[in-house]
């Protein structure tokens, strides 16, 4: 892939150019635009021409929950025992990058905190605002697991010191930087509106087409949806880019305060009690998702509710309350830090939170204090976090099963894929209640995939991916086993009652074409039918094996209610569908 770096001078030069409009005193710079930035948002030259064509290869975008070699944040003083806490739990777990220009206070507060200071990278930078999240670079992989580099995207704030801190990371590091500042794919986009899965599917809000629109603000040139998607490819490889209505109480309008991806198949979603701020309208955003798109493993995405909570006096967004959420959160390998507001509230979203990822060292900060009231300003822990993922990583993708019945061989797939190449993959597993885990070796099969069979017999199996790259690299997956993994918990049900529950409901439903069914390890060959409601048979097939997902394409002429009955030695089972 073919290098590109920031010319240093140049960036110098912009920055002593375009400071005229911040005062000597640094003021302390909200996640939105202040009155001062609005005045001078048309005026102000968001565009440059520091060209960089996109990758010449295909590129992958990292998952938040990747692997990562540093952690990158900007010191600013009002929020100094935040920062000090974020970097206490990073250094444990990556080396972190301070941008500062008072290396020896920050250095000394501290060191007078207790941290030790061989993680930390000191970069002395100047900087506009604290909201790194929504203007550091994007990693990015060629070919998947390849050469490492950061995509840039126009920063939607007159900011010029934080909108060149990519540039700047990139050169600190010596990686490549891939920059969409230049006409026709200058696309204005943040960090906080954006969630990747590393597989090629990525979440937004509709932000992102607002602020590339006919009469924008930034002066870059209209785009429609499908000029911003292919941008989207080409410089991150984003096949899915799923965009939802934005919210009306969220005046950032980034998803990054109200969902937060867990895994590839699992969304961590605030609620509000019904009817209150913006919960209608996340529910009608989750509806979407659910009823239009399915996970990359061609199952219905799962969502985990966790509260929203009000303030100290019971307010929401909707009548002046702060937008507190427990879903800005980030991953820093095998911890992850949750923003927090006060203990009544806390505890349970913090249980919330370590039951849904065992194994991780969960720490909450507090960001709504008088002291240090982050919240207040539009943003908490992600929107002041961000990361650059490891040198040739180790990626590891693999669907958790989730129930078996008894006495039964459960087939565990898994991909994994290095740039020296993958020399062995295992499950490691143990019946729950026992304490060491045993190893069964998973088969190639091909293609960077892997395949094992496990025998259940009562007990509950709790299991993890372990894998181990040509070059010596081992890695698992949870990143954070054997102190996490998943379990597949074992049940005792007839064949037809345990077909009945495994073989799963029809998604999307209602479908305006295609629809999926998830077969969940059913064994044996399958009859598979499609009747109308006058009983008139449309549609036959037979599948040899059962597992997996299965794909039936309606025909356009099927309208109304359907019925998928699926017959073998299981019995029967009938679905339903509403077809459009």
């Amino acid at each position: 892939m073919k290098r590109f770096y920031p010319n240093v001078t140049a960036t110098l030069l912009l920055l002593l150019v375009t400071t005229f409009m911040f005062a000597q005193e640094r003021e302390v710079l909200p996640k939105g635009l202040t009155d001062t930035e609005k005045g001078i948002l048309s005026g102000f030259q968001f565009s440059n021409t520091r060209m960089t064509p996109p990758p010449s290869g295909p590129v992958r975008a990292a998952a938040e929950w990747e692997e990562i070699e540093y952690l990158v944040i900007t010191w600013e003083s009002n929020f100094q025992n935040i920062l000090r806490q974020i970097v206490a739990v990073g250094v444990n777990e990556c080396k972190v990058i301070i941008t500062t220009q008072n290396q020896a206070s920050v250095a000394s507060y501290l060191t007078a905190g207790g941290i030790d200071l061989t993680n930390v990278i000191f970069m002395d930078e100047d900087w506009d605002s604290i909201w790194i999240r929504d203007y550091a670079g994007n990693t990015i992989y060629s070919d998947d697991v390849g050469e490492l580099a950061l995509t840039d995207w126009i920063y939607n704030r007159p900011r010029p010191n934080d909108n060149v801190m990519p540039s700047a990371h990139a050169s600190l590091l010596g990686i490549p930087i891939y920059i969409t500042d230049t006409a026709p794919a200058d696309l204005v986009n943040t960090g906080g509106n954006y969630m990747s899965d590393g597989l090629g599917n990525a979440f937004a809000s509709k932000l992102i087409l607002n602020e590339n629109a006919s009469g924008n603000p930034y002066g870059v040139t209209v785009k429609t949806e499908a000029d911003i998607d292919d941008i989207m490819m080409d410089y991150m490889g984003i096949q899915n880019y799923i965009k939802m209505e934005t919210l009306p109480y969220d005046a950032i309008h980034h998803i990054d305060m109200h969902m937060k991806l867990l895994d590839e198949e699992t969304i961590m979603v605030s609620q509000y009690p019904e009817g209150v701020a913006d919960g209608p309208q996340i529910q009608e955003n989750i509806d979407y998702v659910l009823s239009n798109f399915v996970s990359p493993f061609g199952t219905p995405y799962e969502i985990e509710w966790i509260p929203a909570p009000p303030s100290p006096g019971g307010q929401y967004p909707d009548n002046g309350g702060s937008y507190r959420t427990y879903s800005n959160a980030v991953f820093i390998n095998k911890s992850i830090i949750v923003p927090t507001y006060r203990p009544e509230v806390d505890t349970p979203a913090l249980a919330q939170w370590q039951a849904l990822m065992p194994g991780y060292n969960i720490v909450g900060i507090d960001v709504d204090n008088p002291g240090e009231n982050l919240i207040a300003l539009f943003g908490a822990i992600h929107c002041i976090t961000h990361s650059i993922g490891v040198d040739e990583p180790l990626w590891i993708v693999h669907q958790p099963v989730d129930e078996a019945n008894q006495n039964t061989s459960v087939t565990i797939d898994a991909m994994a894929k290095h740039i020296s190449g993958v020399n062995n993959v295992k499950v490691m597993w143990r019946a729950e209640g026992t304490s060491s885990f045993n190893e069964t070796p998973m088969t190639f099969v091909s293609d960077d995939n892997w395949t094992a069979n496990l025998t259940v017999t009562t007990n509950n199996i709790e299991y993890y991916i372990l894998a181990e790259a040509n070059s010596g690299k081992t890695l698992a997956r949870p990143i954070v086993a054997p102190e996490g993994y998943w379990t597949i918990n074992v049940g005792n049900l007839s064949v037809t009652d345990w077909a009945e529950t495994h073989i799963s409901a029809p998604f999307p439903n209602p479908t305006t074409g295609d629809v999926f069914f998830n077969l969940n390890n059913i064994q044996g060959p399958i009859q598979v039918t499609i009747h109308n409601l006058l009983g008139q048979q449309l549609f036959e097939t037979q599948l040899e094996v059962g597992n997996g997902i299965l794909h039936l394409d309606l025909n356009s002429n099927w309208k109304g209610t359907l019925f998928v009955t699926f017959e073998g030695d299981f019995g029967r089972v009938n679905k339903k569908i509403i077809k459009l």
